[in-house]
């Protein structure tokens, strides 16, 4: 079965919205797993906008199965991966005036710098992911850097699924198998939802875990939080 990770960063953002702690994040977090979700993923970034460095600590106190922190490594991001110590960090190559992460990592340009950071992270005993765009050779550059997993960007798969689902996944399923042959481990996330992760599913059946935030959250104001995550969970058996 493909891991549930759901990314929590909107419900944050419903937080910063008004100031104070409603909706309470910890409260959301264990709630979540509760409800059978595998993990909790966070993405802070340097305005915290929505995920803020202060609550990492307080998130990495309830959440008892995978913690999943994202984001640009910079030297903040580094200390506040290694002071907490989750199961997985996952690099992404956010600017900071992104809205959201809109390409994997050039692992071939930045294989020095990659391989230090993931060196440092493995080191510490924390299982390291590259989000990177579904070419195989920036999934060979993840391998040489000595990432333990990628994660693969799945935002042009989920724009072309509504009109060609094989067409849509064709680069994802060429791209999975070569992760195979490197021995890596395969992630997923961007833009996944209700409507596309079970023929994800079905076309890859050997992803490890996805990572879904704004869409499940949106989901979740009609069908209710609960009810969303046991709907995913279905569909990736």
């Amino acid at each position: 079965m493909t891991k549930l990770s759901v990314n929590i960063n909107k419900i944050a953002t419903l937080r910063n919205a008004r100031g104070g702690n409603v909706p309470n994040l910890t409260e959301v977090a264990q709630h979540i797993i509760n409800f059978g979700a595998d993990g909790i993923t966070v993405h802070p970034r340097p305005d915290q906008r929505h995920i803020r460095y202060d609550d990492i600590p307080e998130l990495r106190k309830v959440v008892t199965n995978e913690f999943n922190i994202e984001g640009n490594p910079t030297k903040p991001f580094i200390e506040l991966v290694l002071k907490n110590k989750p199961e997985q960090v996952t690099l992404v190559p956010d600017a900071p005036e992104n809205l959201t992460s809109n390409a994997g990592w050039d692992t071939v340009t930045h294989r020095s710098f990659l391989s230090e950071v993931v060196s440092e992270f493995k080191q510490n005993g924390i299982r390291t992911s590259i989000f990177v765009n579904p070419k195989i050779r920036m999934i060979e550059g993840a391998k040489i850097v000595g990432a333990d997993r990628v994660e693969l960007y799945t935002e042009n798969y989920a724009n072309r699924y509504p009109k060609n689902p094989k067409k849509a996944i064709a680069p994802y399923v060429k791209s999975a198998q070569a992760v195979n042959e490197f021995e890596l481990g395969l992630n997923a996330g961007h833009d996944l939802s209700l409507e596309n992760i079970a023929f994800l599913k079905k076309e890859i059946p050997f992803i490890k875990e996805v990572s879904i935030g704004h869409a499940l959250i949106c989901e979740s104001l009609y069908l209710g939080l609960e009810n969303v995550i046991q709907m995913y969970l279905k569909k990736l058996m």
